[in-house]
């Protein structure tokens, strides 16, 4: 089998992770991966496992784009795959009307996956033409049957996003060397309680409220500490700075830290005491709060979207109704008071996703 995945470009995050565990999962059962983005930081390691990378980048927003149909037409031509699989919307567009020019006998199966509650729009819709659609939540499958009803429902499939057991392995602990170089950084850190809240800063993730939550700790207890731990989003500076004048402005500039992005967030995660999720609008699913769990470290997030999936699958105790801050405090409490212990599961494993998504493509 040879399998075509498109996306706009390969530098980190959730959609191009899940690009390159599907492209290692296909090479190392005896299929032909290819992958086509404009590039990025991660195709020596798509290279390395096996994948063949084409620089294309057909996820420039611009009409300009459209001049590539008829060479990305030729290139399916040419490369007679069985699969291609779009992942991003502009380059999704380029690549379909691709493949809508081709011969039938000539198509490869055509595969989308909605990753996010996109706008709604003429524009998101090309993400439902997939003969088939992979929807990755039960929110995501919702979202598509109310928005785009014209979607056949036979042709949904939901298959969840995973996380490796091996990667995030159960009551997992960092090294006592990483331990005395992260006190060593931050100093104000060790020997609290630490609460973590991951994500880029932006405000839908819900900094706000975590400072809010903060100052309602500290006001009982002084043991604890906020770790704000994602780097800043390059166009929204300013709400950056808007959270660090907050910060100093209450005064809590020792016991909230902002830690910019970090590369090794599970140990991180193992550390905390409690990992939040306060997003503000319901996300598609949710892999940090996964994570976390995995570890067993307890979560507490909004449940709503595929965070609450998850929650209410998995540590049903750390779910808030959105915004209800006095909970999140009392519940924050709790879970310092009485340190819970989480099960280990077999639920949303990349394994089960890497078995599904084959099923798809070889239906």
């Amino acid at each position: 089998m040879k399998v075509i995945q498109v996306l706009p470009a390969l530098n980190g995050g959730g959609v191009e992770k899940g690009t390159l565990e599907v492209a290692k999962f296909l090479t190392d059962n005896g299929h032909e991966s290819v992958v086509v983005s404009a590039g990025g930081s991660m195709v020596p390691l798509l290279e390395a496992e096996g994948s063949r990378h084409v620089v294309w980048d057909l996820g420039r927003k611009s009409l300009l784009t459209f001049r590539h149909i008829w060479s990305f037409r030729r290139f399916l031509l040419n490369e007679q795959a069985d699969v291609l699989h779009l992942r991003s919307r502009m380059p999704a567009w380029i690549a379909y009307l691709a493949w809508k020019g081709l011969p039938v006998q000539d198509r490869p199966k055509l595969v989308t996956t909605v990753h996010g509650l996109y706008s709604v729009s003429k524009y998101s819709q090309i993400m439902c033409k997939g003969e088939a659609v992979i929807a990755v939540s039960d929110t995501v499958r919702d979202y598509i049957l109310d928005n785009y009803p014209t979607t056949p429902p036979e042709r949904i499939h939901r298959i969840y996003r995973g996380v490796d057991p091996e990667d995030f392995p159960y009551g997992y602990q960092p090294s006592s060397e990483w331990q005395e170089h992260f006190f060593k950084q931050y100093p104000n850190v060790k020997g609290k309680r630490i609460l973590c809240l991951p994500g880029r800063l932006t405000r839908l993730k819900g900094h706000h409220d975590f400072i809010d939550l903060m100052v309602s700790l500290l006001k009982h207890r002084d043991d604890v500490h906020g770790l704000i731990v994602g780097g800043e989003d390059p166009k929204r500076k300013e709400y950056a700075q808007e959270l660090y004048r907050r910060v100093k402005s209450l005064g809590l500039e020792s016991q909230i830290t902002f830690t910019g992005a970090r590369s090794d967030i599970k140990d991180i995660f193992a550390i905390s005491d409690i990992v939040y999720s306060l997003s503000s609008k319901p996300e598609s699913f949710g892999r940090t709060v996964l994570e976390a769990l995995r570890l067993n470290r307890p979560v507490v997030g909004y449940a709503h979207g595929g965070v609450g999936e998850i929650l209410n699958k998995f540590f049903i105790k750390g779910a808030v109704t959105l915004k209800d801050l006095e909970t999140l405090q009392n519940l924050s409490f709790d879970i310092l008071d009485n340190v819970p212990t989480l099960p280990e599961t077999t639920l949303f494993t990349k394994q089960e996703m890497l078995r599904q998504t084959q099923k798809i493509y070889e239906y």
